[in-house]
């Protein structure tokens, strides 16, 4: 029941990224909020792990995403979903996400000048910071949600 909630919110959050190209903080820093105040009270996370795995996979979450953000290759929105994401996982699914993120953004890459043009006008509208022409940044959300879904398929 967690992991659905958490792909719930995922896919809230990769939708307004796929829209707006950006992640308003009532989704990331309430998510986040949530889920510490859920850690620090049951000494475990939403799917958990103990505080231990917790903290390794914030330091992770900060390690993997910090430098995409120095580099602006991420937006804060990006850093905050994956401190989020850790806070409510574990290190395993964390790095699952961002490993599913990363190929799942190379096959879209690949895939959507094939794609594109046979979509209706309105999902074309809805997705149009994931369409072409390739922006320079694409919104992250919507890889992670299929990284993080994938981890929890291939996990459970």
């Amino acid at each position: 029941m967690h992991s659905v909630v958490l792909l719930l919110w995922l896919t809230l959050c990769a939708a307004q990224d796929a829209r707006q190209r950006h992640i308003g903080n009532s989704l990331t820093l309430g998510v986040g909020g949530l889920a510490l105040v859920y850690l620090l009270s049951t000494g475990h996370t939403w799917l958990g792990a103990d505080m231990t795995q917790a903290g390794w996979a914030l330091l992770l979450a900060l390690a993997l995403s910090l430098p995409g953000y120095i580099l602006k290759r991420f937006g804060a929105g990006d850093v905050k979903l994956m401190t989020a994401l850790a806070l409510a996982t574990n290190g395993t699914v964390l790095l699952g996400a961002f490993i599913g993120a990363a190929l799942s953004s190379v096959i879209w890459i690949l895939l959507v000048p094939k794609l594109w043009p046979h979509m209706g006008q309105g999902l074309r509208e809805h997705l149009r910071y994931l369409g072409q022409p390739l922006s320079k940044k694409l919104p992250f959300a919507p890889f992670v949600l299929t990284g993080t879904f994938l981890t929890l398929c291939w996990i459970h």
